[in-house]
Parts: structure tokens; C-alpha cells; sequence
């Protein structure tokens, strides 16, 4: 019998960001919108943490935080007051090797007080890959793992957990989010063989098993998204432009729309008329379609100008003309 090949399935993003997008009600309190927090930021790379962080906000979070290093903190609180900015990860050429267990733990135990109050943690932009740092994030995420956190993994949390999947593996509130070369890298080591382009649903969708079924947001031309079960695309709307940081921003944005999956799956108490119900899924394909609606809107009025800053400003009247606030 011949198997059947796996197709994509093109997911209906707009009825799923109507299903998923709370309505801002005057009854509620700051917070409850979502708390997300971003785990990234170093010496040389302090703009990815701020579009991953005020992404979330100029969607509809109500508190964005970012854990980064001391170098990173002035920076990354200088390009905004709404951001909470937490200055406790520091790069191996700062510490002594015999200070370095003692420091670990004082970032566990600063972590550790926080980490219970967000809906979601995003793990990688601007986080470099000095080893001591990755090994701090390493124990980060298996907490976030044990508290039942949802985690974006994007960037350099990619190559950390490339090389460490045990990490991630069988975790299925981890959410991946690799470009071009990151998926080969993790295709190559998961797979162990080439990228398959003219199969892509049906390797993404192994890919996903064989890491345990954690999500995947395979970013190109048409997102594709599987979490080994299925496989969803989302091709509408989009941008020819492909400046640096638009990453960044997807990262922010599937981090408050998963949080808000989560929310209304609880609400509805499983009677959520929409597919996919997995929640991970739903935050991507919001996410996704979100981030290509507003990178469009830009790019009509900035053309090869078009930057991340222009994407991020085009969040909040995407959304809207979706999901209209009241």
C-alpha cells in the first residue's frame, strides 16, 4: 500500500486570532492580559530582547520583562521605560572561575522569585553563546520546564539546545522558531540527513516527533508549523523586505498569543470551536499571521526602507483591524 504523503494544511489564522484575542475589559487587572518574560541580551546584542519585549506589549501584554546581562541592562533600558529590565546574567570574562558556582546560584535564586508569576518565557534573542552564560539559561529552562511554562526558544537558545536537547525534548510547551540555517542545523542533528524541500510538511512533522513533540515554526516564504501531529502553514499577507530583528518579533508575538491560547482553551473548558486546539500551535499561527500582517502594512508605506522599528509601530493597527479592542 502506498503511504500517504503529508501535506500542509493552511491554517485559518483569522478565525483563530478572533477566538483566542481577549477583549479589553475594564474589569480586569494589569497582568492578566499576560507577563512574558525574555531571557536574552548581552555586550555586543541588546536590540533583539527589546523587539522581542516591546512586541509583546504593543500586541496587548500587559508586562514584559527581560533577564539579561549587567553590560546589556543601561542599553536596553535606554531604548524604553515600559520594559522591566532584570541585569543579572553576566559572560564567563567577568567572573572568576572560582566565583562561578556561587554566581549561578544567586541568578537561580533571583529567577526562581519571578518565575512563577509569567505565562511564558522567550529563551535566545541576544544571548550570545559565551558557555558559562548558556549554562546559567540552561538551568533557567529546566526550571521554566518544572513550573509548566511555555517556552519560545529563537536564536541563540537554538544553538544552545541544538546541542543540548534533552533540554527540550518531550516538552510540549516548548515552542522552536528557527530560520534557514537553524533548521538545517537541527534537521542535521535530530534527522541526521539534509533538508528536504520537496517533503518539507513531512520532515518538519519528524522533526517534531523526533524531538519529543515540541513545536515547530519553520520561518520562509510560508511558515510552516507542526507540533508532530500536524502540520499548519500560514502563507497570507507578508513582506518582501527581510531586515535583521523580524525574528525578534515573532518571538514576542507567539509568546502573547500562546498565552492567550492557553487562557481561552481554560475559559472555554475544552469548547473552543477552532483547529488546531493545541495551544502552542494556536500562539504560532497568530503569531505568524500577526507578524506577516504588519510586516506588510509597513513595507506599503516604507518600501526597501522598511525596518523593525516600522514592523513593531504596524502591531497594534494589524491586530485591531483583526480583533477590534471593544
Amino acid at each position: 500500500m502506498q503511504e500517504t504523503k503529508v501535506m500542509s494544511k493552511e491554517a485559518d489564522s483569522e478565525k483563530i486570532l478572533k477566538a483566542i484575542t481577549p477583549s479589553l475589559d475594564p474589569s480586569k487587572h494589569k497582568g492578566q492580559a499576560g507577563k512574558v518574560a525574555v531571557i536574552g541580551g548581552c555586550r555586543e546584542y541588546t536590540g533583539a530582547p527589546y523587539f522581542s519585549a516591546i512586541s509583546a506589549l504593543k500586541i496587548g501584554a500587559d508586562l514584559s520583562h527581560i533577564f539579561c546581562t549587567k553590560d546589556a541592562a543601561p542599553v536596553i533600558k535606554g531604548y524604553s521605560p515600559e520594559l522591566i529590565v532584570h541585569p543579572i546574567l553576566e559572560e564567563s570574562y567577568t567572573i572568576r572561575d572560582e566565583e562561578k558556582g556561587s554566581f549561578s546560584e544567586k541568578v537561580h535564586t533571583e529567577i526562581n522569585k519571578w518565575m512563577e508569576r509569567f505565562d511564558c518565557l522567550v529563551v535566545g534573542p541576544g544571548l550570545g553563546r559565551d558557555t558559562f552564560l548558556l549554562d546559567c539559561v540552561s538551568e533557567i529552562m529546566k526550571h521554566a520546564r518544572e513550573s509548566n511554562i511555555p517556552i519560545i526558544i529563537d536564536g541563540d537558545g537554538l544553538f544552545l539546545v541544538t546541542n543540548s536537547l534533552d533540554l527540550i525534548s518531550g516538552y510540549p510547551l516548548a515552542v522552536l522558531t528557527p530560520n534557514v540555517n537553524e533548521y538545517k542545523r537541527l534537521v542535521q542533528k535530530v534527522l541526521n540527513c539534509e533538508v528536504n524541500e520537496e517533503n518539507a510538511p513531512e520532515q518538519l512533522l519528524s522533526l517534531a516527533k523526533g524531538i519529543g513533540g515540541v513545536t515547530i515554526l519553520r520561518k520562509g516564504k510560508t511558515d510552516l508549523i507542526s507540533d508532530g501531529k500536524t502540520v499548519n502553514s500560514v502563507s497570507i499577507f507578508g513582506s518582501p523586505r527581510r531586515c535583521g530583528g523580524q525574528g525578534d518579533v515573532l518571538t514576542g508575538s507567539v509568546a502573547v498569543f500562546l498565552s492567550w491560547a492557553r487562557q481561552s482553551i481554560r475559559a472555554a473548558e475544552g469548547d473552543l470551536n477552532i483547529s488546531p486546539r493545541n495551544p502552542t500551535m494556536l500562539g504560532c499561527i497568530a503569531g505568524a499571521a500577526l507578524v506577516r500582517k504588519a510586516a506588510s502594512v509597513a513595507f506599503e508605506h516604507k518600501r526597501r526602507s522598511t525596518l523593525t522599528s516600522d514592523i513593531i509601530e504596524c502591531l497594534g493597527k494589524s491586530l485591531e483591524d483583526i480583533c477590534p479592542a471593544i
